[in-house]
């Protein structure tokens, strides 16, 4: 018998009772026990509850939230055997998306108890883990310029309609050092450390980034006239190589200092501005629950 618990963020589910029926219903038709429930507050955003979670016996968490919920539970399950099971909620739910995991409650459900299990990287910025990328410059300008109400009303098309007020700001210097290499001189938009590599629309920031080879993927966004930033699209489109204002690398640490405090973000969370973004890898740190032909690892 599999102990399980359910952390919900109450911001982004409109049907609770709803939603607890569907997953008792489904976790009790494949003979798992009524799981334990938990939920966030504005003040407790989701570790501290995980760790009740994990303290009262729970084998598999299900998260009900978005990219930030599952962020939270995910550092608190880190370095744990206990099992991850997103069911996407929220905006931008990205894991989910690079994952392959489905918006269907009870199908999320099936995958905990009938699916595979993957064991993740996860990254490290400042002390605060992180599942799918960390980044300076424009992306974090694009979250702190996106209300929350635009965020719910429009999902992705709120960041994006941020990110066309940025198009015309000025690049700053940069170095960036991979893995205590030499350093990079760069003039840059935007420098991200990213675990994964798909997006929203079919785009993709990195094609061969894998959430499970041990690396993460930095990606250096450098163009420096508006037109430029055609080439970086129809390269996330996979229909380009970004015009040479668009590099990418990868490695187990990263270090980029710009030359003054610039906007810093996680997960979509915003980090306090700094000049500096210092990132590691922390190898096979999560267990996620899969479709069983998603099992297999990227690891070399």
């Amino acid at each position: 018998m599999t102990v399980s618990a359910v952390l919900v963020n109450p911001a982004r589910i409109a049907n609770r009772e709803g939603l607890r029926l569907a997953i008792s219903r489904a976790l009790a038709q494949d003979g798992w026990p009524e799981p334990a429930w938990f939920q966030t507050t504005s003040e407790e955003t989701g570790e501290s509850q995980t760790r009740d979670a994990v303290a009262s016996g729970a084998e598999v968490l299900f998260v009900c939230g978005g990219d930030g919920t599952v962020r939270a539970a995910a550092s608190a399950l880190a370095g744990t055997d206990v099992a991850l099971a997103v069911l996407p909620s929220g905006t931008g739910n990205l894991l989910a998306l690079n994952l392959g995991l489905p918006a269907n409650v009870v199908q999320g459900v099936r995958l905990a108890t009938r699916g595979g299990r993957r064991r993740i990287d996860l990254g490290e910025v400042d002390g605060l883990t992180f599942t799918i990328a960390a980044g300076i410059g424009m992306d974090a300008e694009m979250l702190a310029d996106t209300s929350h109400r635009a965020k719910h009303r429009l999902g992705w098309a709120a960041y994006a309609a941020a990110g066309l007020r940025h198009l015309g700001d000025p690049r700053f210097p940069a170095q960036v050092r991979l893995d205590g290499g030499p350093e990079l001189q760069r003039e840059v938009r935007s420098v991200l450390v990213a675990n994964v590599g798909r997006l929203p629309g079919g785009m993709s920031l990195v094609r061969n980034a894998l959430p499970d080879d041990g690396l993460l993927d930095v990606v250096v966004i450098a163009p420096r006239w508006l037109h430029q930033w055609v080439g970086i699209l129809l390269s996330l489109l996979g229909r380009g190589s970004g015009g040479g204002r668009l590099e990418t690398f990868k490695a187990r640490r990263v270090e980029v200092i710009a030359d003054r405090p610039q906007a810093r973000e996680a997960d979509g969370e915003l980090l306090a501005p700094g000049s500096v973004l210092s990132v590691v890898v922390r190898e096979s740190a999560l267990t996620v629950c899969v479709p069983a032909s998603g099992q297999t690892a990227g690891r070399r």
